[in-house]
């Protein structure tokens, strides 16, 4: 029987107010998240110098930047990275996603949590913690901040070449990444973990930010309503707010069909993770999901929700392992 576990779910707020709410205590946030308090502006800006020319007061009397803007945007991540995370190198070729790094974050600490069950309830820690982002793109949030946090070990796979170029030069320049991460290029589109995850490998968990959208219209359309809620007024077409070239942001059927696949592909490697996972945009597309892990023979199903970037969101985690190999496997 297919059992389902579900956390307390919070309720939205609009893009300006969580802003607003963003600026004295992101108390929404995971308790492990270096990004709770509000942002220390002069602090950034010692970190990074370059930030300065991107902050000023906001409608609220309060230090900040226009996130509308994706330069301003990409600044203030280089800054967070640098100054949280110890990331002296990061840079991201232009018009690709450049995400709020607090809400990648939570899904890094929550799905430590979910390692932990299985680990007399500490937290494990070390390169021998193995993970898999897949679509890692050419940030490389994900790796960066579990590998600084918990020190885990990462392969990062996606479809795009340039990204996978982009992301190697990260951890190329960053001496703390460079023994931690590795990246994949997946030249089959229609392929999740086939020809990633090889014969035997094992993996802790996977994780994957897939394109929500279902196409670049209405991808568009999303990135102008996040400006919109800013006050911004109208976005500018075919720019957004925080990037994204079109295999980030979109595909055929949106993530209900990514999903889809991505657990079709997973009851073949069923043995070789503990736990495999991924980021829901929307609520709605749960009951699909589920009926699609229970086809595929997923033995526990979590749903875990949490602040993502300027809305709260979830990911769903499941395993196809009992209880028994769950115990061995901590072994």
């Amino acid at each position: 029987m297919l059992s389902y576990i579900s956390k307390v779910s919070l309720k939205p707020l609009p893009l300006a107010k969580f802003y607003q709410r963003m600026s004295t205590e992101k108390n929404i946030l995971h308790l492990r998240n270096k990004h709770r308090s509000r942002y220390d502006f002069p602090e950034l800006i010692k970190s990074l110098p370059d930030l300065a020319a991107f902050v000023a007061k906001n409608a609220y009397g309060d230090q900040s930047i226009d996130f509308s803007n994706p330069i301003a945007v990409k600044m203030l991540n280089k800054a967070l990275l640098k100054h949280f995370y110890g990331i002296d190198n990061w840079d991201i070729p232009e018009n690709y996603l450049c995400p709020p790094i607090p809400g990648r974050a939570d899904y890094i600490h929550y799905m430590a949590d979910l390692l932990a069950e299985n680990n007399g309830g500490v937290v494990p820690t070390g390169r021998t913690v193995k993970g898999l982002d897949v679509g890692v793109g050419a940030n490389c949030i994900y790796p960066i901040i579990g590998r600084q946090e918990y020190g885990w070990s990462f392969v990062g796979s996606d479809i795009d070449s340039l990204a996978i170029k982009a992301a190697k030069s990260i951890v190329a320049v960053n001496k703390p990444l460079s023994d931690g991460i590795t990246l994949k290029h997946q030249p089959h589109k229609a392929h999740i973990f086939k020809g990633i995850v090889k014969p035997g490998e094992l993996f802790d968990f996977t994780m994957c930010n897939p394109p929500f959208h279902a196409s670049a219209a209405e991808a568009a359309a999303g990135s102008n309503k996040k400006v919109r809620n800013l006050g911004k007024g109208k976005a500018s077409t075919g720019v957004l707010n925080f990037g994204g070239q079109h295999t980030e942001l979109w595909c055929e059927g949106g993530e209900v069909s990514f999903i889809r696949n991505m657990i079709n592909e997973s009851a073949d490697i069923a043995d070789q993770c503990l736990w495999f996972s991924s980021l829901v945009s929307k609520g709605s597309n749960l009951s699909f999901i589920y009926r699609a892990l229970e086809s595929a023979g997923a033995l526990e199903v979590r749903t875990i929700e949490m602040a993502q970037g300027q809305k709260i969101s979830r990911f769903v985690a499941w395993t196809y392992l009992n209880a028994a190999e769950k115990e061995k496997w901590h072994r």
